[in-house]
């Protein structure tokens, strides 16, 4: 049993592209990023994090490319690494062809930064010769000035020309596998600047708004600029991006997807805010059953709910179901169906078992 939304989202069919070993576009399912923060020159350092980001379901991982020394690391990095690896590269043109030789599947680049079009055309070469990808990354942030003097300030419109331009030197090259992000700090500039951009294009979107702030106040921005554009079907691929650990941007990532119906993975967790009619505590419940099911991957649902009041009807629509009940009577359901009294002491353990038992059933 899954939770299914009311409203079928109809995704915006676009070209589909490879990042190594991941599709991104037409039909493929919608992946989730995040980048590495350690130096890329600490070859341990960055595979032990892009493996810990796989574990927490990374599909593509970013990593930062500043210098020669990066783009050489980026050899012995792919080699111990499942996940495919985009090369951040900003300016120089020589790191792009660089990284492409070295392992990348991708390269992140702004072809306008990169310099005259000998230069974009030794890039496209390199990507040809490695089958390597290119995200055009436009950010509002980075603008080029001649389009700051035409629009006076980032809006939707100069996002797009900018993101067109790069389109055409890529085009006009004959290379056309790539994806495109069009991103801001600003949720309007954001949502305004994609939505534009996907009515006048196919390549696949990576959607992210940039630099949204820590933890708490960048999950809730990103979840609404992401999740409104993905709600139009608009979307092939996410950065949550925040100031925290690189695993909470693939958390985040899932938990909007999830939230739509778009993608399932570990356990969906439906619990009430609690209030005085709670039969146990469940704002601790949850937060200690958050933690001994993240071990979890495979899709299941699991609802927390204090009291009777919600607590079957939350039941009926969930794999596994807790309720809380008067005199320590908590009932537990299984696929809507009442299974077992349990007490609030034994009933995180108790949930932790049938939810363990459930992912074991699951193909």
């Amino acid at each position: 049993m899954e939770l299914r939304p009311h409203r079928i989202i109809e995704r915006r069919r676009t070209r589909e592209i490879k990042v190594g070993n991941v599709s991104v576009g037409g039909t493929s399912k919608i992946s989730v990023q995040s980048m590495t923060n350690t130096l890329t020159t600490d070859i341990k350092g960055t595979i032990n994090q892009i493996q810990s980001l796989e574990e927490a379901g990374a599909d593509i991982v970013r990593v930062s490319c500043p210098d020669e020394a990066s783009t050489k690391a980026l050899k012995e990095i792919v080699k111990e690494v499942k996940a495919p690896i985009v090369a951040d590269i900003h300016f120089h043109y020589k790191r792009a062809i660089e990284a492409a030789s070295m392992g990348a599947s991708c390269l992140r680049i702004n072809p306008g930064n990169i310099g005259s079009k000998e230069r974009i055309l030794e890039v496209v070469k390199a990507a040809k010769d490695n089958n390597c990808s290119i995200r055009i990354g436009v950010n509002a942030g980075s603008l080029d000035k001649s389009l700051l003097e035409k629009y006076k300030e980032p809006c939707p419109d100069a996002l797009v020309e900018s993101a067109q331009y790069n389109i055409k030197l890529l085009e006009d090259n004959d290379f056309f596998n790539f994806k495109i992000s069009v991103k801001s700090s600003d949720i309007f500039l954001t949502v305004k600047s994609y939505k534009k951009l996907s009515s006048i294009c196919d390549y696949p979107l990576h959607l992210g708004v940039t630099e949204a702030g820590g933890l708490l106040t960048g999950s809730i921005k990103s979840s609404i600029g992401i999740g409104q554009l993905l709600m139009d079907g608009i979307g092939d691929t996410i950065r949550v991006s925040l100031s925290s650990d690189p695993i909470d941007e693939i958390k985040a990532g899932y938990e909007i997807l999830k939230s739509l119906g778009l993608r399932s993975r570990g356990v969906n967790i439906i619990s009430c805010p609690s209030c005085a009619r709670q039969a146990f505590p469940v704002i601790e419940t949850v937060k200690e059953l958050e933690k001994r099911l993240s071990h979890i991957k495979k899709p299941i649902s699991l609802s927390i709910i204090g009291c009777v009041v919600n607590g079957p009807g939350e039941a009926a629509q969930t794999e596994v179901g807790l309720t809380g009940g008067g005199q320590d009577s908590n009932l537990l359901y299984l696929s809507g169906i009442p299974h077992t009294k349990v007490a609030s002491k034994d009933l995180i353990n108790k949930v932790v078992q049938l939810v363990e038992e459930k992912a074991k059933d699951i193909k």
